[in-house]
Order: C-alpha cells, then structure tokens, then sequence
C-alpha cells in the first residue's frame, strides 16, 4: 500500500500514525520529529509537569515500544531541509527519502520577544516544549521574581504554578484585560480575581517597552514608565502555526497549511493536520489550537488515506488548569453579543454565549456538566431561551431531550 511519512511528532502526527495502523494499513509507515524524545503531551508540559507532579514517562502519549511493535519507524530528532512535491519526495538530516502519501503535523511555533527589546537575554522563556520547560523549571524556587509577559491560558497557567510554588509573579497583558482575544469580560473577571487572590501582580493595559539586564535578564521597563525587577521572565504572546515547510515547497498557505475538508493541502499527495492547518469551517476557514481538533483532523486525514473520503467536521472544546479551578470550553465565541450567567455554586460558574438567538459557546468553570450539556447542545443546533439557562434551578440536562 505504499510508504506514508508524517513530518510532526506531537499529537496530531502520533494520532495519525496510530490511526493507519489501527484502521488496517500494512505498508510502510514513518514518524519524524525533531525532538529526542517520542510523542509527547503538551498541555501539562505548563502545569503537572513543571509542578514536578508528573514524570517524564508519564507525559508520553504511548510508550516508545508501542512504534517499533507496530511497524512505524520513528525518526527522532531528525530535520527536514526540504520537500520536493513533484518527485515526491523529502531531504531528512542529509538523506533522501521517498513516500506515496504525507501528512504535515508542523504544529505551531511560539512567538518570541525581539531581540532589540531583550528577547535573547539568558533566561527569557517560552512554554511550547520539553526542551522550554525543563530549562526553567530550576527556576522555579520560593521567593524568586518572574515576570510574566501576555495574559492568554499559557500567561496565566505559567502564573498559577509559579503562585502555588511561592513565587513572586508579575503578570503584565498590553490588552484592556486578560483573555481579551479569547473570552468575555465575565471569564476575564473571573480569572483575574482567582490571579489576584493568589498573590499575582496582575498589570492590564501596559505593554512591555523592553527588558533588562547584560547578558541575563534582570528586570523590566513597562510602557507607562515603572520598572520591575525580575529573575526571569516567561512569554507567552501567542504562537504561529508551522508553514516553513510547506510554504518553500510552494504549498498553499492560509492562515495555516490550507486544506480541504477532508485534508489535502494543494499539493497531490500531501495532507495536513492540527494546529498548523486552517480549514473549512460552517462558510468560513478557521484554525484550531488544540489538543482535540489535532487528534480528530488527523485520525480523519488517516482515514481518507486510506479511502474513507470523508469530510472532517470540527467540534471545538478546549480546557485549561489554574490552582483548583478546571475551565472547559465549548464551541467558539466568535460575533457573539450577549453573555448569560449561570451560577452553580460559589466555586462554580459558567457563562453561556449567544450570538442573535444562538448558543456559540460556553465557559464552565468547575461546572462540568454545564460544560457536557453545552458542548451537546452546540454540536446539536439547539439554543435554549437565555432565560432558562440563567435559572439555577433548570435541570439542564433535561434541555437535552427537546
């Protein structure tokens, strides 16, 4: 059946692989990944593992063996110069290698401070892999000074371990508030008073005018003129998705690798999926940072290797974990204009999006069966009356059955 090579060794290139085998391909199958170790989960990079509460071993999504016992070579730390679609095939660490079918992985790439500001101070970090964290995990010692730079779910879940261990954290956001681009002002309250009652310094509306230091970072000028001292300093403004590859191959790009709804980028033979590609999504093209949509794109791009031709369609929900409170998000907000609140309890919230009449989304904050019951109710076109929703005493799960 021929050689398919996955180029991206995270979630979305582990899921693909595992997904050809399971679903009965029997030709060649290759994994490269320029790291040293095999897949890997992401999201407790920032929080249980930089805790020290999870192992090493335990932050791989299936274990080493698991490749060889299935006939999927896995080439780590491995890089590829270049990729030739017409001949079909790609230059890795100096060798050539052939394949029928690829699928791009390339993940995303955090976005870095310049230079002319501090960005290549010793001891200026981002959050994206392995490598990130455990270069700043020894930093994390009780009463040592971080300067948090960006109030997005990175910022923020960097914040909340840095509080739980005794830190002394600044978090500075150039935004009129946290989470701006991302949710309401009522989930930004919510977080910030959560931030604020754990001791983080949490500064919106200034930006950062540079950082400090010779040689190694010392501290911070901010744009309304304060300075802070600081040990070390995290970013995290945002990532880029990984189109170097397939944009010097003369492959589509938007926003993204861009691919059709069942994954195929613009070049025959070359597929894509996860956090590096946009699609088609309800009329428009959407990207998806996030664990479920690279685990679901490339378990379907898989699958129409293999011949399904079948259409993914994305069912957004993300999370993330600040001290005690577990946030579960449904669907998007996009235009949304109206934001209901449901109080669960004192420690439980969610608050409901409509755009028009329309439930979009959903924050649940330590309310997983709002969550569970939003996330049904979005993927099944069903938009309760606001006024129910606001009810604490509506069983919600009934909202189901109609």
């Amino acid at each position: 059946m021929g050689h398919v090579i996955v180029v991206g060794a995270g979630q979305a290139g582990s899921s693909c692989v595992a997904k050809l085998r399971n679903g009965g391909f029997d030709g060649d199958v290759t994994l490269i990944g320029a790291e040293p170790v095999p897949p890997y989960q992401r999201p407790p990079l920032s929080k249980a593992y930089l805790m020290g509460d999870m192992s090493l071993e335990r932050l791989f999504l299936r274990p080493e063996a698991f490749y060889a016992d299935n006939g999927i070579a896995l080439r780590m730390q491995s890089e590829v110069e270049s990729l030739d679609t017409a001949t079909r095939t790609l230059s890795v660490s100096g060798e050539t290698l052939s394949y029928d079918e690829l699928v791009l992985t390339t993940g995303s790439t955090p976005n870095r401070l310049p230079d002319a500001i501090g960005g290549n101070l010793e001891g200026v970090f981002v959050v994206r892999d392995l490598a990130d964290v455990d270069a700043m995990a020894p930093r994390f010692t009780k009463g040592a000074k971080v300067l948090i730079v960006g109030g997005g779910y990175i910022g923020l879940e960097a914040a909340s371990v840095a509080a739980k261990l005794g830190l002394e954290v600044v978090l500075v956001e150039m935004a009129d508030r946290i989470l701006q681009r991302v949710a309401a002002p009522e989930t930004s309250d919510f977080f910030r008073g959560l931030h604020r009652g754990h001791g983080v310094d949490i500064r919106e509306g200034v930006g950062l005018d540079r950082l400090t230091g010779t040689g190694a970072v010392t501290g911070a000028r901010l744009t309304d003129g304060t300075e802070i001292a600081a040990d070390f300093v995290i970013v995290g403004v945002g990532i880029r998705p990984g189109t170097a590859l397939a944009e010097a191959a003369g492959i589509d790009v938007e926003n993204g690798i861009k691919v059709d709804a069942q994954g195929r980028t613009s070049a025959p033979h070359v597929w894509a999926a996860g956090d590096c590609t946009s699609f088609p999504y309800r009329g428009g093209r959407i990207r998806l940072e996030s664990v479920p949509n690279a685990i679901d794109q490339a378990e379907v791009v898989a699958q129409n290797i293999m011949g399904a031709g079948k259409d993914y369609v994305a069912k957004p929900w993300f999370w993330s974990d600040q001290y005690d409170v577990k946030l579960q998000i449904a669907g998007l907000n996009t235009g949304y204009d109206r934001v209901v609140t449901r109080r669960v309890d004192a420690d439980s919230v969610g608050f409901w999006y409509y755009r028009g009449d329309e439930l979009v989304a959903v924050d649940a904050m330590n309310d997983p069966r709002g969550y569970m019951v939003g996330k049904r109710l979005i993927e099944g076109g069903k938009s309760p009356d606001p006024a129910v929703i606001a009810d604490p005493a509506t069983d919600l799960k009934a909202l189901l059955k109609g």
